[in-house]
């Protein structure tokens, strides 16, 4: 039995070990009563609440799989959670006794050196053991360190845009621990962790949650399977996607000639991505796009035959779309007619919000008739029949609190939920058409459960730079954290996206980037914001021949990714792996966010730092490494330094891999 009654209290134990603990100097929930303020602009949310009461329930009564929560003996009863077992998973289901309340506190018993991961997709700190992180989708800002130039010159700028460590385009209560259990909140309430005390964690949701969900094993690969088992899978990759890099262009009819350039300075190609096939609209931030999801002819004259012709060449053609609507859009005025759009709360119109110098409004896919609409005449008629084989899906933290929806539910919980909501439209159009797991589609944003919706995220808009909190490492960050949590493909912009005042990209970061990036699920360029004032991979002879090779790397390993993709769609492990994955006998990875394995055999270094021509990395404990570019042998247990020059990202393969024979034949791909 996982629930064990105790003298003043009780214990969960599962797999051996107890996860919850409660007795009267110690409770594990308190209950209590606030009133949230939220202001939001252009994707940045100002959260705070009112705290108006918080109850500690030191009192409880347990009665077989029941326990009942009172602040003291002889006080009402506040709440009841019922403890279901299977093996070593149990669920705690929450009743609250007083309808009035609508705040929970629950805290796990912590362990000194314990480490934690998780809260979704992060981009600052992999290991979340000594800082706080509120759970809250919306943009991560720029100049995410305080400290920097960049940070006061976005919060000078645009007032709220600077972003912190903590925000995120993917929050998700749902945390591993090196204890080897996993914890999960049934919400998508406002939430935030707390990992700063040495005794425990506390878990804070803004309402009373539904259900907390526990896993244990002995193993964090099997944790791993076991969450993405609970949020679901994704299909495996497709397989034109490995044949090459997908060159993202958005330069309208001259994309197909530059599209050439690349195929003839031997680029590996599998795909071109324009995301400008629905128009461009200029602003101060730079080149955005129209929101209306279909083909602009001005822009790209003759699109269904240049698409059939890049089809002859086995290449694919992608395009963009998020679930916003442009005011000033055809589309926008079918689905408000319909009665398709999130309304505003105090009249019967579309809630309108500004996107930055332009209106849009929010498809409500809380209404089955609205989300059906935008998954067949969207995503089925205007983009899958029309050629396109995948697309970013872009957006999805926008969603204000202050709305009405189709199905009444409120604004603070939805706000959290639309990612999942956008995936799963996706999703719909693409099963609809029988295209499920040959669309490459690509999103940013995330919730529980987007996992069984998204083949593939990406790290979202990271700035031009090798910045410790904006830059080219929190890439790494990102696809480990997510991957934690059954997220199995990952990828981002190569050569990064934002660029702003002085902050440009050069010929060093985009080389750096592509090395990272041509071990990965994907490899997919971007112009950036600011086209013309970035370094683009086709400006330069040698650039580009640098760029080739890297696609020509990730296409070689095609084998080897079609079997981790394969075995992701079976076992939810993801293919970018922390190196405790594989290592978890050595304790000095646990904290690692600069590196990764890929599989199980490949390390992978990348050089994320500027003007570097060596590089040091730590090698996991348990074995011998060789080094890809020397075939020099090094033990594990240690740091190493190694020549870097660009074209040598330091990769390192297991001695003894199975896959050693196609390892070695990267030096000459």
């Amino acid at each position: 039995m996982a629930l064990e009654a105790l003298d003043t209290g009780f214990a969960i134990r599962l797999g051996g070990r107890a996860i919850l603990a409660h007795g009267e100097g110690a409770p594990c929930f308190a209950v209590g009563r606030g009133v949230p303020h939220v202001q939001a602009r252009l994707g940045h949310f100002d959260v705070s609440q009112e705290v108006i009461e918080r109850i500690a329930l030191r009192h409880v009564e347990v009665d077989g799989d029941r326990v009942r929560f009172a602040e003291a003996a002889g006080s009402p009863w506040l709440l009841e959670a019922t403890v279901s077992v299977d093996g070593d998973d149990a669920a705690i289901a929450l009743t609250a006794l007083d309808p009035a309340l609508n705040r929970l506190w629950l805290r796990v018993p912590a362990e000194a050196g314990e480490h934690v991961w998780g809260g979704g997709e992060q981009f600052s700190y992999f290991d979340l053991r000594g800082r706080h992180f509120p759970l809250w989708s919306s943009e991560p800002g720029v100049g995410r360190d305080p400290s920097s130039a960049l940070f006061r010159q976005v919060e000078a700028h645009r007032k709220g845009g600077g972003g912190s460590y903590a925000h995120t385009n993917y929050p998700q209560p749902t945390f591993v621990s090196s204890r080897r259990y996993a914890l999960h909140v049934d919400s998508f309430a406002y939430a935030a962790f707390d990992f700063r005390e040495r005794d425990y964690h506390e878990v804070e949701v803004w309402e009373i949650p539904a259900r907390i969900e526990l896993w244990a094993r002995p193993h964090f690969t099997a944790l791993v399977s076991a969450l993405s088992a609970r949020f679901g899978r994704q299909p495996p990759l497709p397989e034109w996607l490995l044949k090459g890099a997908v060159i993202g262009l958005k330069d309208g009819d001259n994309s197909f000639a530059r599209l050439k350039a690349f195929e003839e300075a031997g680029v590996a190609v599998s795909g071109l991505w324009c995301e400008d096939w629905v128009g461009l609209r200029i602003t101060s931030f730079g080149n955005r796009l129209f929101w209306d999801w279909q083909w602009n002819a001005e822009r790209y004259p003759d699109l269904p035959a240049r698409i059939a012709e890049l089809r002859e060449r086995g290449i694919r053609f992608l395009g963009y779309v998020n679930p916003y609507l442009a005011v000033d859009g055809p589309l926008y005025a079918e689905a408000a007619a319909r009665g398709y759009m999130v309304m505003r709360p105090d009249r019967d119109e579309p809630y309108v919000i500004d996107f930055g110098e332009f209106d849009c409004g929010h498809v409500d896919f809380t209404n089955p008739d609205a989300a059906a609409w935008f998954a067949d005449t969207i995503v089925g008629e205007k983009m899958i029949d029309f050629g396109l084989s995948g697309w970013m899906a872009d957006f999805g933290e926008y969603l204000p609190v202050d709305v009405r929806l189709a199905n009444g539910e409120s604004g603070m919980t939805a706000h959290n939920r639309w990612p999942a909501l956008w995936g799963e439209v996706n999703a719909k159009g693409i099963a609809g058409r029988g295209q499920t797991g040959e669309m490459m589609v690509f999103m940013r944003s995330g919730a529980a459960g987007v996992q069984g919706h998204c083949p593939m995220l990406w790290a979202g808009d990271q700035a031009v730079d090798f910045s410790r909190h904006d830059g080219i490492g929190t890439v790494i960050c990102a696809a480990l954290s997510a991957g934690m949590l059954g997220n199995a493909h990952h990828h981002s912009d190569c050569g990064g996206y934002t660029s702003l005042f002085d902050t440009t990209r050069d010929a060093e970061l985009a080389m750096r980037w592509a090395e990272m990036a041509a071990f990965t699920s994907m490899i997919r360029t971007h112009e950036g914001n600011r086209p013309r004032q970035n370094v683009q991979y086709d400006d330069d002879p040698e650039l580009l021949a640098h760029f080739a090779r890297m696609t020509r790397i990730y296409a070689h390993l095609a084998p080897y990714l079609r079997r981790l993709s394969n075995e992701a769609s079976q076992t939810g492990l993801p293919v970018q792996r922390p190196l405790f994955l594989h290592f978890e006998d050595d304790p000095e990875t646990y904290a690692i966010q600069t590196s990764f394995l890929l599989g199980p055999d490949l390390l992978v270094a990348p050089v994320i730092a500027a003007g570097k021509r060596e590089w040091t990395t730590y090698l996991p404990a348990g074995t011998n490494w060789v080094h890809l570019w020397s075939g020099q042998t090094f033990t594990g247990g240690g740091d190493v330094t190694v020549a870097a020059p660009f074209g040598q990202p330091p990769v390192f393969y297991r001695a003894g891999s199975a896959d050693a024979a196609l390892f070695d034949g990267i030096v000459a791909a």
